[in-house]
């Protein structure tokens, strides 16, 4: 482990910024949206919706859907008001209910909620305190202007990043190079003095790979590593080994 550390330590000792990804790389959004949820699971009655007392299904099929439709938002396939829709829509349909009985205020206060929860992964703060103290560290997100400030507000994120992109502002998402091409230029970097980390490999690995940056994967889920990615992580604490 020592040699490894020094390995990486020898590879990563000329980079200056680092960039890193919001959701499911620092604010947990999964257990952030899960305990939203239940919450509201219960007061809008979908225990008789759905006729099941636990939101358990409910959350994972949820989950499912929120991930695909956020792959498609990246991708420009679909835009905000559409992916808000479907990822609740598409849940009651696969689980037996018509979707025009989803109660529009549920959707609101489900989006006033949930960017207030504060569930980071393990070790985020101490991460991020310690490599701001050797770097300059900035924030790209693909997320809606309004939930990312409650997040980076309520989290108490917002001191660790000296710039802070979101795709809603400047109107492109990632993996589009351009995004990171803004980013760097916006943070004063060159694309070899910094590395992107984030958990999705399309949106921030590969995406940030096509802009010339290299990338590290955040993998907690300890999935199997694609050949095209170089660098990959499983929990932040391992950033403090690198760097």
């Amino acid at each position: 482990m020592a040699h490894l550390k020094g390995l990486y330590l020898h590879m990563f000792n000329h980079k200056k910024h680092l960039f890193f990804d919001l959701d499911h790389t620092i604010w947990d959004f999964d257990r952030n949206a899960e305990e939203t949820l239940q919450d509201l699971y219960h007061k809008y009655n979908f225990h008789q919706l759905f006729n099941d007392d636990s939101p358990e299904q409910f959350i994972a099929t949820y989950t499912v859907n929120n991930h695909r439709v956020w792959g498609l938002y990246h991708h420009g396939q679909i835009d905000k008001p559409t992916l808000r829709k479907m990822r609740f829509a598409d849940t009651f349909t696969q689980l037996g209910v018509d979707p025009e009985l989803f109660p529009k205020d549920f959707e609101e206060e489900y989006l006033a909620i949930c960017p207030t929860k504060t569930n980071l992964f393990p070790n985020a703060h101490e991460t991020l305190a310690y490599l701001k103290d050797r770097y300059v560290l900035h924030l790209i997100s693909n997320g809606f202007k309004e939930a990312c400030e409650k997040k980076l507000e309520n989290s108490k994120l917002y001191p660790y990043f000296e710039t802070i992109v979101i795709s809603e502002i400047i109107g492109i998402n990632k993996p589009d190079r351009r995004i990171f091409e803004h980013a760097l230029k916006n943070g004063g970097a060159l694309a070899q003095d910094a590395i992107m980390i984030g958990d999705n490999l399309d949106a921030d690995v590969r995406g940030a790979q096509n802009a010339g940056m290299e990338a590290i994967f955040f993998n907690p889920l300890e999935q199997e590593k694609p050949a095209d990615v170089l660098h990959m992580i499983k929990d932040l604490k391992d950033l403090q080994d690198w760097f």
